[in-house]
């Protein structure tokens, strides 16, 4: 530990215990590198684990059970009205966190790296100091990977107060069931805790300053979720932006793409509209460590800086802000400092949305294969087809397979429905192998199962399906 004015040095300095920060310690820790990890919160996990993915997964859970017993009806099957205990439900999300950050604790010490709780900054090229609960020390360090993360955006007219206008963290902490609420963002995090509130029982409206959902994707993605969300009874202003909240009245004005105004009331609003790298106050001047324009850290395929021997991953360097990215980056940058000839080159990097239904999806969609001047087969399974979605009372959603019409590689695949996060990274693997259309075709999937439609998506594009008609 460092104390007071005692001084450390160490082979490696990681700036941040998330998912980037802990997996590069514990692998260079594992290598038999001096490792030195620097964490200002109490547990190690980052976002991810102790406000973000974890937590609302979890929560998320916990509604698709409540949305599955109201929906159980037509089975035959019934159980009353549901309750919501919010503060044994929250206590359960907490107690799965607790265990998974304990789990973290136990491998870095494992792996001999020394945790230490506090605030890094970057004196010098080599030099870090650290204010810890015990005073000030110093670590110099021979290389240093930056992995202090990424936090919510604030909105001008709308600053957080932990109570009425809150961010994500806290909304997974809530301490009563809302009746309404207001999310501002209709992206990843916003449609995810959306969805999740709405399970649970509340009224929820979602503001999305774009004119539809997950922009970024297929159109069909956005489109089936909304459909979807609108019969859990979320509703949507589209091509709206939030201006102001009263607090007295309980409304959030909102403003749409005309000036005209309208307002929408809520008793907590939560604000999930984009993240921003932490990269103020640790100082990276002083290490001659660069950014851009937006404050992440401008990194090359060895994930190293601007300044010789400092390194950065995870959302500190900006592109999807994702958890998996992080792991990856951490496992490239921990074989980079021990010497190996390790670079980031993958093809594709699959993102995912614990939405009802789930959103997941890998490489180019038709679009973005068009725009780059390439001839497309597409191919779409309706869940509505399938058997093991029926089986399972989820008939919403698709796969869809995009493909290069020349040579029939497999360029994206995108897909909504129930468990979808969990068949995408056969299709990331087919990917990041350049497969061919046939080469998924020839597989043998078990059924009935969920996977089956990537099979039944890929005949589609191939002309060849039998299980949903062909033109």
């Amino acid at each position: 530990m460092v104390v007071g004015t005692l001084s450390r040095a160490c082979d490696v300095a990681v700036l941040g215990g998330g998912p980037g920060g802990y997996a590069a310690a514990i692998r260079l820790g594992q290598s038999g590198k001096d490792v030195v990890l620097i964490e200002e919160r109490a547990t190690l996990g980052g976002v991810c684990l102790n406000e973000g993915c974890i937590p609302n997964k979890a929560l998320g859970h916990a509604a698709d059970l409540v949305a599955d017993t109201k929906a159980a009806g037509p089975m035959g099957l019934s159980f009353g009205t549901p309750s919501v205990d919010m503060v044994r439900l929250v206590k359960w999300k907490d107690g799965v966190v607790q265990r998974l950050t304990k789990g973290v604790q136990f491998l870095a010490e494992k792996a001999n790296v020394e945790v230490v709780h506090g605030h890094a900054v970057f004196a010098g090229p080599r030099v870090l100091r650290v204010e810890t609960g015990a005073g000030m020390g110093e670590i110099t360090f021979k290389h240093a990977v930056i992995a202090t993360g990424s936090s919510p955006v604030e909105l001008p007219g709308l600053p957080f107060d932990g109570k009425r206008i809150i961010g994500p963290r806290e909304a997974l902490s809530p301490g009563e069931l809302h009746g309404r609420v207001a999310v501002i963002g209709g992206g990843y995090i916003g449609l995810g805790l959306a969805s999740t509130y709405a399970k649970l029982g509340s009224k929820v409206s979602v503001v999305e300053s774009t004119a539809s959902l997950l922009w970024y994707l297929d159109p069909e993605v956005g489109d089936t979720l909304k459909r979807r969300m609108e019969k859990l009874g979320v509703s949507f202003m589209l091509s709206n932006r939030a201006e102001a909240f009263d607090d007295g009245t309980g409304f959030l004005t909102v403003v749409d793409a005309s000036g005209n105004r309208s307002q929408a009331p809520a008793d907590v609003i939560i604000v999930a509209a984009g993240r921003q790298a932490n990269t103020g106050g640790i100082g990276l001047d002083a290490a001659g460590v660069a950014t851009d324009a937006r404050g992440f850290i401008t990194v090359n395929e060895r994930l190293e800086t601007s300044a010789a021997g400092v390194h950065a991953i995870g959302d500190v360097t900006g592109g999807p802000l994702l958890a998996h990215k992080a792991y990856r980056e951490a496992k490239v940058v921990a074989g980079v400092i021990m010497g190996e000839p390790m670079a980031l080159d993958n093809v594709v990097i699959p993102g995912i949305v614990f939405t009802d239904p789930e959103v997941a999806w890998v490489g180019m969609s038709e679009k973005d294969a068009r725009d780059a001047g390439m001839d497309v087969l597409t191919g779409t399974f309706p869940l509505r087809a399938s058997g093991g979605a029926l089986a399972l009372n989820a008939p919403e959603g698709f796969v869809k397979t995009v493909a290069d019409a020349a040579t029939k590689r497999i360029l994206g695949v995108f897909a909504v429905g129930r468990g979808v996060t969990e068949l995408i990274s056969k299709a990331g693997l087919a990917i990041e192998m350049g497969a061919l259309l046939d080469d998924v075709t020839a597989v043998m999937e078990p059924h009935p199962t969920m996977s089956e439609a990537l099979l039944e998506s890929a005949e589609a594009a191939l002309g060849t399906a039998i299980h949903v008609v062909q033109g």
